[in-house]
């Protein structure tokens, strides 16, 4: 299974924010698995880098980005998801839209997110990371 990670999801695990982190820590697991392959796009890597800095500082967030891209596949950011984004008027907001269409060019089956309603056109399945880890777990 292809999954999109958004950036709220990866923030969590960087900062070990909890509640969720409990959720969003196995959902990174997956990595590891066969049979599941995580993705994230450019856009949620540089906001994810933005929050670890402010906890961990700039060293301290770049060590987790590095190892956290071995582990995660990067999505395209490129014309085409731009434009798609733009011409969708069920797009409300411009970078959730980038987002989703980066995971649907990259052949994504799900979107893991804590902004569930922001994606509330998608094609494909969107879910917490709570409801990822009851249907899946």
């Amino acid at each position: 299974m292809m999954i999109f990670l958004d950036a709220n999801i990866l923030i969590s695990v960087l900062n070990q924010e909890y509640p969720i982190f409990n959720y969003t820590s196995r959902i990174l697991s997956l990595a590891d698995r066969s049979g599941y392959q995580l993705f994230t796009s450019p856009i949620c890597l540089a906001i994810s880098f933005y929050f670890s800095e402010k906890k961990s500082g700039s060293k301290g967030a770049k060590k987790k980005l590095q190892l956290l891209a071995t582990k995660i596949g990067v999505t395209k950011v490129d014309q085409r998801v731009v434009t798609q984004a733009i011409n969708d008027k069920r797009v409300v907001d411009f970078e959730d839209g980038m987002e989703y269409y980066s995971a649907i060019e990259e052949g994504c089956q799900l979107i893991i997110t804590e902004d569930v309603a922001d994606f509330f056109y998608a094609d494909i399945p969107v879910m917490d990371s709570r409801q990822f880890i009851r249907e899946f777990f």
